[in-house]
Protein backbone atom coordinates (compact mmCIF):
# COMPACT_ATOMS: atom_id res chain seq x y z
CA UNK A 1 0.00 0.00 0.00
CA UNK A 2 1.51 3.42 -1.10
CA UNK A 3 2.52 5.72 1.65
CA UNK A 4 -0.32 8.64 1.85
CA UNK A 5 2.79 10.90 3.33
CA UNK A 6 4.73 10.11 -0.12
CA UNK A 7 5.81 13.44 -0.77
CA UNK A 8 5.45 13.03 -4.74
CA UNK A 9 1.60 12.11 -4.19
CA UNK A 10 0.97 15.15 -2.64
CA UNK A 11 2.87 17.61 -5.36
CA UNK A 12 0.58 15.94 -7.74
CA UNK A 13 -2.67 16.75 -5.86
CA UNK A 14 -1.62 19.73 -4.81
CA UNK A 15 -0.67 20.74 -8.47
CA UNK A 16 -4.27 19.54 -9.71
CA UNK A 17 -5.80 21.80 -7.03
CA UNK A 18 -3.58 24.57 -8.60
CA UNK A 19 -4.93 24.43 -11.99
CA UNK A 20 -8.34 23.53 -11.09
CA UNK A 21 -8.41 27.40 -9.36
CA UNK A 22 -6.63 28.63 -12.26
CA UNK A 23 -8.80 27.82 -14.11
CA UNK A 24 -11.64 29.04 -12.21
CA UNK A 25 -9.81 32.35 -11.48
CA UNK A 26 -9.56 32.53 -15.55
CA UNK A 27 -13.36 31.85 -15.86
CA UNK A 28 -14.28 34.34 -13.59
CA UNK A 29 -11.90 37.09 -15.00
CA UNK A 30 -13.47 36.35 -18.41
CA UNK A 31 -17.16 36.36 -17.73
CA UNK A 32 -16.20 39.79 -15.81
CA UNK A 33 -14.74 40.91 -19.02
CA UNK A 34 -18.20 39.96 -20.73
CA UNK A 35 -20.01 42.19 -18.46
CA UNK A 36 -17.65 45.42 -18.41
CA UNK A 37 -18.54 46.60 -21.64
CA UNK A 38 -22.40 46.04 -21.32
CA UNK A 39 -22.16 47.56 -17.40
CA UNK A 40 -20.52 50.43 -19.29
CA UNK A 41 -22.88 51.01 -22.27
CA UNK A 42 -25.74 50.87 -19.92
CA UNK A 43 -24.28 53.73 -17.48
CA UNK A 44 -24.11 55.69 -20.67
CA UNK A 45 -27.65 55.35 -21.49
CA UNK A 46 -28.84 55.88 -17.49
CA UNK A 47 -26.77 59.14 -17.91
CA UNK A 48 -28.97 60.30 -20.94
CA UNK A 49 -31.76 59.80 -18.95
CA UNK A 50 -30.83 61.18 -15.53
CA UNK A 51 -29.20 64.10 -17.13
CA UNK A 52 -32.32 64.10 -19.58
CA UNK A 53 -34.69 63.62 -16.94
CA UNK A 54 -33.42 66.64 -14.90
CA UNK A 55 -33.16 69.16 -17.70
CA UNK A 56 -36.60 68.69 -19.37
CA UNK A 57 -38.27 68.08 -15.25
CA UNK A 58 -40.52 70.94 -16.01
CA UNK A 59 -41.31 70.61 -19.70
CA UNK A 60 -44.43 69.62 -21.20
CA UNK A 61 -43.68 66.08 -22.35
CA UNK A 62 -39.68 65.50 -21.19
CA UNK A 63 -39.91 62.00 -20.56
CA UNK A 64 -40.85 60.98 -24.01
CA UNK A 65 -38.25 63.31 -25.08
CA UNK A 66 -35.65 61.58 -22.25
CA UNK A 67 -36.78 58.31 -23.79
CA UNK A 68 -36.20 59.12 -27.02
CA UNK A 69 -32.81 60.51 -26.20
CA UNK A 70 -31.94 56.84 -24.20
CA UNK A 71 -33.11 55.14 -27.52
CA UNK A 72 -31.01 57.20 -30.29
CA UNK A 73 -28.29 56.92 -27.01
CA UNK A 74 -29.20 52.97 -28.06
CA UNK A 75 -28.87 53.80 -31.27
CA UNK A 76 -25.72 55.68 -31.69
CA UNK A 77 -24.04 52.88 -29.19
CA UNK A 78 -24.64 50.33 -31.73
CA UNK A 79 -23.67 52.06 -34.83
CA UNK A 80 -20.42 52.66 -33.16
CA UNK A 81 -20.08 48.80 -32.78
CA UNK A 82 -20.64 47.68 -35.90
CA UNK A 83 -20.62 50.59 -38.93
CA UNK A 84 -17.26 51.93 -37.80
CA UNK A 85 -15.53 49.06 -38.21
CA UNK A 86 -15.64 49.09 -41.88
CA UNK A 87 -13.21 52.29 -41.56
CA UNK A 88 -10.31 51.08 -39.60
CA UNK A 89 -10.74 47.22 -40.21
CA UNK A 90 -8.63 46.51 -43.21
CA UNK A 91 -6.04 48.98 -41.81
CA UNK A 92 -5.85 47.01 -38.25
CA UNK A 93 -5.55 43.74 -40.37
CA UNK A 94 -2.76 44.60 -42.46
CA UNK A 95 -1.04 45.26 -38.98
CA UNK A 96 -0.97 49.02 -40.26
CA UNK A 97 -2.70 50.02 -36.65
CA UNK A 98 -2.81 48.57 -33.69
CA UNK A 99 -6.82 47.63 -32.48
CA UNK A 100 -5.71 50.16 -30.01
CA UNK A 101 -4.72 53.08 -32.21
CA UNK A 102 -7.85 52.39 -34.21
CA UNK A 103 -9.89 52.82 -31.41
CA UNK A 104 -8.57 56.31 -30.30
CA UNK A 105 -8.59 57.12 -34.45
CA UNK A 106 -11.82 56.63 -35.26
CA UNK A 107 -13.32 57.46 -31.72
CA UNK A 108 -11.59 60.99 -32.03
CA UNK A 109 -12.71 61.35 -36.08
CA UNK A 110 -15.92 60.08 -36.13
CA UNK A 111 -16.84 62.21 -33.15
CA UNK A 112 -15.27 65.16 -34.72
CA UNK A 113 -16.68 64.17 -38.33
CA UNK A 114 -20.38 64.22 -36.58
CA UNK A 115 -19.76 67.68 -34.23
CA UNK A 116 -17.95 70.02 -37.06
CA UNK A 117 -19.02 68.84 -40.17
CA UNK A 118 -22.52 67.09 -39.43
CA UNK A 119 -25.32 67.97 -41.11
CA UNK A 120 -27.40 70.30 -39.83
CA UNK A 121 -30.81 69.84 -41.28
CA UNK A 122 -31.83 66.00 -41.93
CA UNK A 123 -34.59 64.54 -43.54
CA UNK A 124 -37.30 63.32 -40.97
CA UNK A 125 -38.19 60.36 -43.03
CA UNK A 126 -35.09 58.95 -44.08
CA UNK A 127 -34.44 60.42 -47.59
CA UNK A 128 -38.03 60.26 -48.59
CA UNK A 129 -38.67 57.02 -47.70
CA UNK A 130 -42.69 58.10 -46.80
CA UNK A 131 -44.68 61.04 -47.38
CA UNK A 132 -45.19 62.47 -43.99
CA UNK A 133 -48.04 64.00 -45.50
CA UNK A 134 -50.31 60.53 -45.22
CA UNK A 135 -49.70 60.02 -41.19
CA UNK A 136 -53.15 60.68 -39.87
CA UNK A 137 -51.39 63.01 -36.90
CA UNK A 138 -48.22 63.97 -35.07
CA UNK A 139 -48.54 61.90 -32.17
CA UNK A 140 -49.06 58.77 -34.70
CA UNK A 141 -45.91 60.30 -36.59
CA UNK A 142 -43.84 60.42 -32.93
CA UNK A 143 -44.59 56.40 -32.44
CA UNK A 144 -43.80 55.85 -36.28
CA UNK A 145 -40.32 57.38 -35.59
CA UNK A 146 -40.04 55.94 -31.89
CA UNK A 147 -40.16 52.71 -33.25
CA UNK A 148 -37.77 53.10 -36.57
CA UNK A 149 -35.28 53.84 -34.25
CA UNK A 150 -35.98 51.49 -31.29
CA UNK A 151 -35.93 48.48 -34.46
CA UNK A 152 -33.19 49.62 -36.10
CA UNK A 153 -31.19 49.64 -33.01
CA UNK A 154 -31.87 46.19 -32.52
CA UNK A 155 -31.26 44.89 -35.80
CA UNK A 156 -27.75 46.52 -35.90
CA UNK A 157 -27.24 44.82 -32.16
CA UNK A 158 -28.07 41.40 -33.38
CA UNK A 159 -26.19 41.65 -36.40
CA UNK A 160 -22.51 43.11 -34.49
CA UNK A 161 -23.48 39.57 -31.87
CA UNK A 162 -23.62 37.84 -34.79
CA UNK A 163 -20.28 39.19 -36.59
CA UNK A 164 -21.80 40.88 -39.49
CA UNK A 165 -21.21 43.98 -40.97
CA UNK A 166 -24.75 45.38 -42.06
CA UNK A 167 -25.39 49.60 -42.90
CA UNK A 168 -26.86 51.33 -40.24
CA UNK A 169 -28.99 53.57 -42.69
CA UNK A 170 -30.43 50.88 -44.60
CA UNK A 171 -31.65 49.59 -40.88
CA UNK A 172 -33.02 53.12 -40.47
CA UNK A 173 -34.57 52.90 -43.66
CA UNK A 174 -36.31 49.86 -42.91
CA UNK A 175 -37.37 50.50 -39.77
CA UNK A 176 -39.12 53.73 -41.16
CA UNK A 177 -40.48 51.73 -43.90
CA UNK A 178 -42.19 49.54 -41.88
CA UNK A 179 -43.32 51.95 -39.46
CA UNK A 180 -44.84 53.82 -42.00
CA UNK A 181 -46.96 51.33 -43.90
CA UNK A 182 -48.13 50.32 -40.25
CA UNK A 183 -49.40 53.91 -39.34
CA UNK A 184 -50.14 55.12 -42.92
CA UNK A 185 -50.44 51.77 -45.29
CA UNK A 186 -48.60 50.73 -47.91
CA UNK A 187 -49.06 53.82 -50.23
CA UNK A 188 -47.05 56.17 -47.77
CA UNK A 189 -44.08 54.37 -48.76
CA UNK A 190 -42.16 55.83 -51.96
CA UNK A 191 -41.30 52.74 -53.86
CA UNK A 192 -39.27 54.48 -56.19
CA UNK A 193 -37.20 55.26 -54.07
CA UNK A 194 -37.05 52.01 -52.39
CA UNK A 195 -35.87 50.64 -55.43
CA UNK A 196 -33.07 53.05 -56.05
CA UNK A 197 -31.86 51.41 -52.55
CA UNK A 198 -32.58 47.89 -53.11
CA UNK A 199 -30.69 48.75 -56.17
CA UNK A 200 -27.48 50.24 -54.24
CA UNK A 201 -27.16 46.54 -52.36
CA UNK A 202 -25.74 45.08 -55.58
CA UNK A 203 -24.23 48.06 -57.38
CA UNK A 204 -22.31 49.31 -54.01
CA UNK A 205 -20.00 46.01 -53.32
CA UNK A 206 -19.65 44.99 -56.72
CA UNK A 207 -18.44 48.50 -57.45
CA UNK A 208 -16.34 48.49 -54.93
CA UNK A 209 -15.00 45.10 -55.34
CA UNK A 210 -14.00 46.51 -59.14
CA UNK A 211 -12.44 49.40 -58.00
CA UNK A 212 -10.63 47.87 -55.20
CA UNK A 213 -9.33 44.89 -57.49
CA UNK A 214 -8.06 47.21 -60.29
CA UNK A 215 -5.75 49.10 -57.98
CA UNK A 216 -4.46 45.74 -56.33
CA UNK A 217 -3.83 44.58 -60.04
CA UNK A 218 -2.03 47.76 -60.74
CA UNK A 219 -0.05 47.31 -57.64
CA UNK A 220 1.01 43.66 -58.69
CA UNK A 221 1.97 44.53 -62.71
CA UNK A 222 3.82 48.29 -61.87
CA UNK A 223 5.34 47.38 -58.58
CA UNK A 224 5.84 43.99 -56.89
CA UNK A 225 6.62 41.72 -60.27
CA UNK A 226 8.98 44.33 -61.25
CA UNK A 227 12.80 42.82 -60.51
CA UNK A 228 13.44 46.11 -58.82
CA UNK A 229 10.81 46.71 -56.63
CA UNK A 230 12.07 49.67 -55.13
CA UNK A 231 13.20 51.68 -57.93
CA UNK A 232 9.27 50.80 -59.32
CA UNK A 233 7.72 52.10 -56.06
CA UNK A 234 10.00 55.02 -55.58
CA UNK A 235 8.47 55.97 -58.66
CA UNK A 236 4.48 54.87 -58.48
CA UNK A 237 4.16 54.76 -54.81
CA UNK A 238 3.66 58.74 -54.36
CA UNK A 239 1.34 58.41 -57.76
CA UNK A 240 -0.74 55.92 -55.72
CA UNK A 241 -0.76 58.10 -52.57
CA UNK A 242 -1.47 61.31 -54.80
CA UNK A 243 -4.77 59.42 -56.22
CA UNK A 244 -5.77 58.59 -52.86
CA UNK A 245 -5.24 62.16 -51.67
CA UNK A 246 -7.53 63.38 -54.85
CA UNK A 247 -10.12 60.61 -54.20
CA UNK A 248 -10.43 61.67 -50.41
CA UNK A 249 -10.33 65.39 -51.60
CA UNK A 250 -13.45 65.06 -53.67
CA UNK A 251 -14.78 62.75 -50.90
CA UNK A 252 -14.85 65.19 -47.95
CA UNK A 253 -16.02 67.89 -50.39
CA UNK A 254 -18.94 66.04 -51.19
CA UNK A 255 -19.66 64.22 -48.32
CA UNK A 256 -17.59 65.13 -45.24
CA UNK A 257 -18.22 68.93 -44.90
CA UNK A 258 -21.95 69.04 -46.40
CA UNK A 259 -22.20 71.71 -43.06
CA UNK A 260 -19.97 74.48 -43.42
CA UNK A 261 -20.13 74.04 -47.46
CA UNK A 262 -21.96 72.97 -50.35
CA UNK A 263 -20.58 71.99 -53.37
CA UNK A 264 -21.16 70.29 -56.55
CA UNK A 265 -19.23 67.36 -57.92
CA UNK A 266 -17.05 69.54 -60.50
CA UNK A 267 -16.07 71.67 -58.22
CA UNK A 268 -15.14 68.56 -55.80
CA UNK A 269 -13.25 66.85 -58.15
CA UNK A 270 -11.07 70.00 -58.93
CA UNK A 271 -10.44 70.15 -55.41
CA UNK A 272 -9.62 66.76 -55.59
CA UNK A 273 -7.31 67.05 -58.41
CA UNK A 274 -5.38 69.88 -56.72
CA UNK A 275 -5.06 68.14 -53.22
CA UNK A 276 -3.97 65.00 -55.50
CA UNK A 277 -1.55 66.84 -57.20
CA UNK A 278 0.58 68.47 -53.77
CA UNK A 279 0.31 65.24 -52.33
CA UNK A 280 2.45 63.41 -55.15
CA UNK A 281 4.54 66.71 -55.16
CA UNK A 282 5.26 66.85 -51.55
CA UNK A 283 5.44 62.54 -50.79
CA UNK A 284 7.42 62.23 -53.68
CA UNK A 285 10.76 63.02 -51.93
CA UNK A 286 10.08 61.39 -48.85
CA UNK A 287 9.23 57.58 -50.38
CA UNK A 288 12.66 58.22 -52.15
CA UNK A 289 14.87 58.80 -48.65
CA UNK A 290 12.22 55.87 -46.65
CA UNK A 291 13.13 53.47 -49.47
CA UNK A 292 16.80 53.89 -49.56
CA UNK A 293 18.74 50.65 -47.68
CA UNK A 294 15.17 48.45 -48.79
CA UNK A 295 15.50 45.05 -49.38
CA UNK A 296 14.56 44.81 -52.98
CA UNK A 297 11.40 42.35 -51.57
CA UNK A 298 7.50 42.80 -50.35
CA UNK A 299 7.68 43.84 -47.21
CA UNK A 300 9.70 46.50 -47.83
CA UNK A 301 7.15 47.92 -50.10
CA UNK A 302 4.40 47.35 -47.54
CA UNK A 303 6.41 49.91 -45.46
CA UNK A 304 5.87 52.49 -47.89
CA UNK A 305 2.04 51.86 -47.36
CA UNK A 306 1.75 52.58 -43.80
CA UNK A 307 1.25 55.93 -43.27
CA UNK A 308 -0.75 56.48 -45.92
CA UNK A 309 -3.12 53.62 -44.88
CA UNK A 310 -3.47 55.31 -41.05
CA UNK A 311 -4.08 58.54 -42.75
CA UNK A 312 -7.37 57.00 -44.84
CA UNK A 313 -8.85 55.70 -42.15
CA UNK A 314 -9.13 58.94 -40.08
CA UNK A 315 -10.46 60.82 -43.07
CA UNK A 316 -12.89 57.57 -43.65
CA UNK A 317 -14.02 57.78 -40.12
CA UNK A 318 -14.25 61.82 -40.43
CA UNK A 319 -16.11 61.46 -43.06
CA UNK A 320 -18.39 58.53 -42.01
CA UNK A 321 -18.83 60.93 -38.51
CA UNK A 322 -20.20 63.94 -40.84
CA UNK A 323 -22.45 61.68 -43.36
CA UNK A 324 -24.02 58.84 -41.83
CA UNK A 325 -24.61 59.77 -37.77
CA UNK A 326 -27.06 62.63 -38.96
CA UNK A 327 -28.97 59.64 -40.86
CA UNK A 328 -28.50 57.27 -38.04
CA UNK A 329 -29.86 59.52 -35.58
CA UNK A 330 -32.40 61.53 -37.72
CA UNK A 331 -35.74 59.67 -36.23
CA UNK A 332 -34.38 61.04 -32.77
CA UNK A 333 -34.36 64.58 -34.37
CA UNK A 334 -37.96 64.10 -35.85
CA UNK A 335 -39.42 63.05 -32.35
CA UNK A 336 -37.96 66.09 -30.88
CA UNK A 337 -38.83 68.55 -33.25
CA UNK A 338 -42.56 66.99 -33.39
CA UNK A 339 -43.15 67.08 -29.75
CA UNK A 340 -41.82 70.55 -29.50
CA UNK A 341 -43.60 72.59 -32.35
CA UNK A 342 -46.56 70.01 -32.41
CA UNK A 343 -46.13 69.48 -36.33
CA UNK A 344 -44.91 67.52 -38.59
CA UNK A 345 -41.79 68.68 -41.05
CA UNK A 346 -40.27 67.12 -44.34
CA UNK A 347 -37.10 68.56 -42.82
CA UNK A 348 -35.84 69.86 -39.48
CA UNK A 349 -32.88 70.89 -37.71
CA UNK A 350 -30.67 68.97 -35.43
CA UNK A 351 -30.18 70.44 -31.61
CA UNK A 352 -26.50 70.17 -30.86
CA UNK A 353 -27.51 68.19 -28.07
CA UNK A 354 -29.08 64.85 -30.42
CA UNK A 355 -25.59 65.62 -32.27
CA UNK A 356 -23.69 65.38 -28.93
CA UNK A 357 -25.19 61.63 -28.33
CA UNK A 358 -24.90 60.54 -31.61
CA UNK A 359 -21.10 61.39 -31.38
CA UNK A 360 -20.51 60.28 -27.70
CA UNK A 361 -22.65 57.17 -28.71
CA UNK A 362 -20.88 55.86 -31.04
CA UNK A 363 -17.50 56.69 -29.58
CA UNK A 364 -18.66 54.85 -26.49
CA UNK A 365 -19.97 51.82 -28.43
CA UNK A 366 -16.42 51.88 -30.96
CA UNK A 367 -14.67 51.73 -27.77
CA UNK A 368 -16.54 49.33 -25.70
CA UNK A 369 -17.61 46.50 -28.25
CA UNK A 370 -16.04 47.82 -31.74
CA UNK A 371 -13.17 45.67 -31.49
CA UNK A 372 -15.12 42.50 -32.54
CA UNK A 373 -16.60 43.70 -35.48
CA UNK A 374 -13.39 45.41 -36.74
CA UNK A 375 -11.23 41.97 -36.35
CA UNK A 376 -14.04 40.60 -38.77
CA UNK A 377 -13.49 43.04 -41.45
CA UNK A 378 -9.74 43.34 -41.02
CA UNK A 379 -8.85 39.77 -40.43
CA UNK A 380 -11.68 37.26 -40.72
CA UNK A 381 -12.60 37.56 -44.49
CA UNK A 382 -9.41 37.57 -46.17
CA UNK A 383 -5.86 38.28 -45.17
CA UNK A 384 -4.50 41.93 -45.97
CA UNK A 385 -1.43 43.76 -45.79
CA UNK A 386 -0.65 47.16 -45.97
CA UNK A 387 -1.00 47.38 -50.10
CA UNK A 388 -4.32 45.13 -50.47
CA UNK A 389 -6.23 47.40 -47.05
CA UNK A 390 -4.88 50.95 -49.45
CA UNK A 391 -6.60 49.21 -51.88
CA UNK A 392 -9.88 48.99 -50.35
CA UNK A 393 -9.83 52.34 -48.91
CA UNK A 394 -9.40 53.85 -51.98
CA UNK A 395 -12.10 52.26 -53.89
CA UNK A 396 -14.26 53.40 -51.03
CA UNK A 397 -13.42 56.95 -51.54
CA UNK A 398 -14.07 56.54 -55.74
CA UNK A 399 -17.09 54.44 -55.16
CA UNK A 400 -18.68 57.40 -53.01
CA UNK A 401 -17.74 59.72 -55.91
CA UNK A 402 -19.20 57.28 -58.63
CA UNK A 403 -22.30 57.15 -56.79
CA UNK A 404 -22.54 60.51 -56.07
CA UNK A 405 -22.15 61.36 -59.57
CA UNK A 406 -25.11 58.88 -60.38
CA UNK A 407 -27.27 59.88 -58.10
CA UNK A 408 -27.46 56.54 -56.14
CA UNK A 409 -27.58 56.40 -52.41
CA UNK A 410 -24.74 54.13 -51.24
CA UNK A 411 -23.79 52.59 -47.76
CA UNK A 412 -20.42 52.85 -47.08
CA UNK A 413 -20.45 49.70 -45.19
CA UNK A 414 -21.14 48.00 -48.13
CA UNK A 415 -18.89 49.60 -50.42
CA UNK A 416 -15.48 48.81 -47.74
CA UNK A 417 -16.75 45.24 -47.28
CA UNK A 418 -17.31 44.82 -51.20
CA UNK A 419 -13.84 46.14 -51.33
CA UNK A 420 -12.44 43.82 -48.98
CA UNK A 421 -13.92 40.96 -50.88
CA UNK A 422 -13.04 42.29 -54.39
CA UNK A 423 -9.00 42.12 -53.00
CA UNK A 424 -9.49 38.25 -51.57
CA UNK A 425 -11.35 36.95 -54.94
CA UNK A 426 -8.93 39.08 -57.53
CA UNK A 427 -6.02 37.45 -55.66
CA UNK A 428 -7.69 34.09 -55.72
CA UNK A 429 -7.91 34.38 -59.87
CA UNK A 430 -4.32 36.20 -60.07
CA UNK A 431 -2.93 33.72 -58.19
CA UNK A 432 -4.40 30.44 -60.53
CA UNK A 433 -4.03 32.59 -63.56
CA UNK A 434 -1.41 35.19 -63.85
CA UNK A 435 1.21 34.45 -66.71
CA UNK A 436 2.92 37.49 -65.47
CA UNK A 437 3.08 36.18 -62.02
CA UNK A 438 4.14 32.92 -62.84
CA UNK A 439 6.81 34.23 -65.27
CA UNK A 440 8.23 36.01 -62.63
CA UNK A 441 8.30 33.41 -59.73
CA UNK A 442 9.95 31.05 -62.38
CA UNK A 443 12.67 33.69 -63.13
CA UNK A 444 13.67 33.68 -59.83
CA UNK A 445 16.99 31.99 -58.98
CA UNK A 446 16.70 28.77 -56.52
CA UNK A 447 18.40 30.64 -53.48
CA UNK A 448 15.77 33.26 -53.67
CA UNK A 449 12.66 32.80 -51.33
CA UNK A 450 9.90 33.51 -53.81
CA UNK A 451 11.21 30.89 -56.12
CA UNK A 452 10.45 27.91 -53.42
CA UNK A 453 6.49 28.64 -54.02
CA UNK A 454 7.24 27.84 -57.89
CA UNK A 455 7.20 24.25 -57.18
CA UNK A 456 4.02 24.33 -55.47
CA UNK A 457 2.47 26.73 -57.63
CA UNK A 458 -0.81 24.20 -58.95
CA UNK A 459 -1.86 23.38 -55.42
CA UNK A 460 -1.74 27.17 -54.41
CA UNK A 461 -3.78 27.90 -57.35
CA UNK A 462 -6.83 25.76 -56.31
CA UNK A 463 -6.17 27.49 -52.42
CA UNK A 464 -9.72 29.76 -50.96
CA UNK A 465 -8.25 33.23 -50.13
CA UNK A 466 -11.86 33.90 -49.20
CA UNK A 467 -13.64 32.61 -46.68
CA UNK A 468 -16.84 31.36 -47.94
CA UNK A 469 -18.71 31.04 -44.98
CA UNK A 470 -18.17 34.54 -43.79
CA UNK A 471 -19.36 36.30 -47.22
CA UNK A 472 -22.58 34.17 -47.30
CA UNK A 473 -23.40 35.45 -43.82
CA UNK A 474 -22.63 39.06 -44.68
CA UNK A 475 -24.37 38.80 -48.06
CA UNK A 476 -27.63 37.32 -45.89
CA UNK A 477 -27.62 39.67 -43.24
CA UNK A 478 -27.23 42.34 -45.89
CA UNK A 479 -30.21 40.92 -47.76
CA UNK A 480 -32.86 41.22 -44.96
CA UNK A 481 -31.52 43.87 -43.60
CA UNK A 482 -34.20 45.93 -44.69
CA UNK A 483 -37.48 43.49 -44.77
CA UNK A 484 -35.77 42.58 -40.72
CA UNK A 485 -36.24 46.15 -39.81
CA UNK A 486 -39.22 47.01 -41.26
CA UNK A 487 -41.05 43.94 -39.83
CA UNK A 488 -39.85 44.52 -36.48
CA UNK A 489 -40.85 48.51 -36.51
CA UNK A 490 -44.40 47.43 -37.91
CA UNK A 491 -44.27 45.00 -34.48
CA UNK A 492 -43.26 47.81 -32.10
CA UNK A 493 -45.57 50.59 -33.87
CA UNK A 494 -48.85 48.49 -32.99
CA UNK A 495 -47.00 47.42 -29.84
CA UNK A 496 -47.04 51.10 -29.13
CA UNK A 497 -50.24 51.83 -30.94
CA UNK A 498 -51.82 49.06 -28.03
CA UNK A 499 -50.45 50.57 -25.09
CA UNK A 500 -50.25 54.31 -25.37
CA UNK A 501 -53.63 54.46 -27.86
CA UNK A 502 -51.97 56.23 -30.53
CA UNK A 503 -54.48 57.49 -32.54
Amino acid sequence: MADVKDPTLRKATLDKDLVKVAKAEAAVASAARGIVAPGLGFLFLAAIVIIGGTLLSGQDNGILITAAAAIGGYMALNIGANDVANNVGPAVGSKALTIVGALIIAAVCESAGALLAGGDVVSTISKGIIDASTVPSADTFIWLMMAALISSALWVNLATILNAPVSTTHSVVGGVMGAGIAAAGINAVNWPTMGNIVASWIVSPILGGIIAAIVLAFIKTVIIYRSDKIAAARTWVPVLIGLMAAAFGAYMSLKGISKLVKIDLVHALLIGLFIGLAAWALTLPIIRRQSRGMENRNQSLRQLFVWPLIFSAALLSFAHGANDVANAIGPLAAIVHTVEAGEIASKVHIPFWVMLIGASGISFGLVLFGPKLIRTVGESITKLNPMRAYCVALAAAITVIIASWLGLPVSSTHIAVGAVFGVGFFREWYTANSRKRLAYIHGKSPKHPESKSAGVTNKRSSHKLVRRMHVLQIAAAWVITVPASALLSAGIFFALENLFGVV
